[in-house]
């Protein structure tokens, strides 16, 4: 993983210093589970308790030997508590495989990363509830394929962010649920070695739960649906960096992230201020939905277990949660930087003139008793004339049709942006935001 992208948070649980903790602490509970059963004597475990250490270095060396890296950490934990003289470091490892470590390990991590990705959510959630109230009546056009539809405000928009990053985050919960398992079942999963009852034991202390029925491995539907949440997440987060992209286009310019003194947006022109932040969004999504892709390869192996899921696994789970990790931050930073412009936002809503009331036109007009067809024509035929240069309400106001059966009074709501945003605060409401 690019450093640059590894937040300390994630970073205190992905480390490879962290992960070999967790090996230990798996370690510890199996000797521990063992101790209570009357396996293995209390003084032996008092000495592994004291005694089991590991330092990178040396498993480094044993690796070189071993060819294998829990192996090589295991033999370096036996060599700590055998180092004056005792011979307790032999239960260590006792009657498991490795992936009982290593899968149960694993469940900590990705249960421990999900708690970290809420925290982050809940910082970005702050921010767009923030903003939301900011501009709960900051009114803007509302776009469908890139052109002016009708009016929204902008408050309106935030808060459909919201509604999905809801989502998001109960999606987050059942996940962190679904990963918090672990297996103490042995080689291929049939408990030959270690009882269903220690193994629930060996979870317990550990906060985990035993998976329902594994092979020699956590089952990998649980981990393609975690990436697969990450993925989700992340396609929810490039949403909301293009549509913030879109608005800082210079023809439209309703939104600017932040542009630091001194900070350099091309080194070829100098006038540029680019949307890089919310492009490095965009960018970095691609890659989780890439990892998604790979974790689902991995949930088919053959039989109880092949070797295929191992390799990518130490690239894609790590890597993800460190870029999910930043991407909620790095969109957090946007969002509490981000300056709105108002102002660009009612002269682009007037820049078609009263064009945008033109359901309104034919709504009012079917509510008088004419026909939905009719209503559409008379109004599609005011707006071909102000696309050829007139002013739309003054053709509708001039427009015998219309004035056969529409007053003064309710010519005026037709065309008032108050009464077209009067439920505006409604969506707001409906997400949890109170104005």
């Amino acid at each position: 993983m690019i450093d640059r992208y590894c937040t300390p948070a994630m970073e205190a649980i992905w480390s490879r210093e962290a992960k070999y903790r967790r090996w230990l602490e798996v370690e510890l509970a199996i000797c521990r589970a063992h101790a209570e059963a009357g396996a293995i004597p209390q003084e032996d475990l008092r000495e592994i308790e004291a005694r089991a250490a590991f330092d990178l270095a040396r498993c480094d060396e044993l690796e070189l030997e071993t060819r294998h890296d829990l192996v090589a950490f295991v033999r370096n934990l036996e060599e700590n508590v055998n180092a004056g003289g005792s011979t307790a470091g032999r239960w260590i490892h006792y009657g498991v495989t490795s992936y009982d470590v290593i899968d149960t390990a694993l469940g900590m991590m990705l249960r421990d990363s999900c708690g970290v990705l809420l925290a982050s959510l809940d910082r970005l959630d702050a921010e767009v509830v923030r903003l939301a109230r900011e501009h709960a009546d900051t009114p803007e056009i509302g776009r469908t394929h890139g052109i002016h539809a009708e009016p929204i405000t902008f408050g309106f928009k935030v808060a459909n962010w919201r509604a999905e990053l809801q989502r998001n985050r109960r999606r987050l919960e059942a996940l962190r649920e679904e990963v918090a398992v672990g297996k103490v079942s042995g080689a291929v999963g049939i408990h030959a070695h270690t009882d269903p009852w220690l193994e629930a034991r060996v979870l317990e202390l550990l906060g985990l739960r035993p998976d329902e029925a594994s092979t020699q491995i956590v089952n990998r539907d649980r981990h393609a649906a975690f990436l697969n949440g990450l993925a989700l997440l992340a396609a929810g987060l490039e949403r909301i960096a293009t549509e913030l992209r879109n608005l800082q286009r210079t023809e439209i310019l309703e939104v600017q992230e932040a542009f630091a003194s001194g900070q350099t947006g091309s080194s070829a022109m100098p006038h540029k201020r680019n949307p890089w932040n919310s492009e490095t969004v965009c960018g970095l999504a691609r890659l989780l939905r890439a990892n998604a892709h790979a974790m689902l390869e991995s949930v088919a192996t053959w039989h109880e277990r092949d070797l295929t899921n191992s390799s990518l696994e130490r690239v894609i789970l790590p890597d993800s949660c460190h870029l999910a990790d930043f991407l909620l931050n790095r969109l957090t930073r946007i969002l509490s930087g981000l300056q709105v412009f108002p102002d660009r936002m009612a002269a682009n809503l007037r820049q078609m003139g009263d064009l945008v009331f033109s359901e309104h036109l034919m709504v009012a007009l079917v509510g008088k008793g004419m026909a939905r067809a009719d209503a559409y024509k008379v109004a599609q035929r005011n707006a071909a004339r102000a696309w050829e240069g007139h002013d739309f309400r003054s053709c509708v106001e001039a427009d015998p049709d219309v004035r056969a059966l529409l007053t003064a009074e309710e010519l005026a709501r037709v065309f008032s942006l108050e009464h077209h945003l009067r439920n505006a605060r409604h969506t707001l409401r409906a997400v949890g935001i109170e104005v």
